[in-house]
């Protein structure tokens, strides 16, 4: 369903605000960044504090991301999706045209949910949930706001993130409560 009202929400005169897309793409080539550093924070800190807990969380938050970035660029190259400012944002798949280039999977969404299924995993109250859903949200939201994205990249990109972060962090548990 997602994918054939891309184009319909990609053309819409709302969407085509050269002042949005510019400060939505500031945000959302800048939100991502916290979501690499935050898995490296909470280990370092973790170290330092001799706090076990958070040495932990780092890890299969940062192997979330690989993992998932992985499958975001197998699904990439064989998707073949062209962005949203080509051929008038009909979204055509398997052109060779968009090569590397493929919009399909959006690469910031994978990232910011795969670190958000370990990271709000780990860490449940309430306050973390807020803050890390609200800003994975907010990357997957800039990324259509700033027209590098149709909304149907952002919605399949942030569940593949969530899902192979939810599966990493489940067995890293897994092989914790075996040792």
């Amino acid at each position: 369903m997602a994918i054939t009202a891309d184009h319909q929400v990609m053309s819409s005169p709302r969407l085509n605000n050269p002042s949005l897309n510019s400060h939505a793409n500031t945000a959302s080539n800048g939100l991502p960044g916290g979501f690499v550093v935050a898995p490296v924070l909470i280990y370092g800190l973790g170290r330092i504090h001799h706090d076990g807990h958070a040495a932990e969380t780092g890890i299969p938050a940062g192997e979330a991301m690989v993992d998932s970035l992985v499958v975001d660029q197998v699904l990439k190259a064989a998707t073949l999706r062209e962005r949203p400012p080509v051929d008038g944002a009909m979204g055509k798949f398997f052109q060779t045209s968009a090569g590397f280039n493929s919009s399909f999977l959006s690469d910031h969404s994978t990232l910011a949910w795969s670190s958000v299924a370990g990271i709000a995993s780990e860490y449940p109250g309430r306050l973390t949930q807020i803050t890390a859903h609200g800003l994975a949200t907010g990357v997957s939201l800039t990324r259509v706001l700033a027209e590098q994205h149709f909304p149907s990249d952002v919605l399949v990109g942030s569940a593949v993130g969530w899902l192979v972060g939810r599966y990493v962090f489940h067995r890293h548990s897994e092989h914790a409560d075996n040792n």
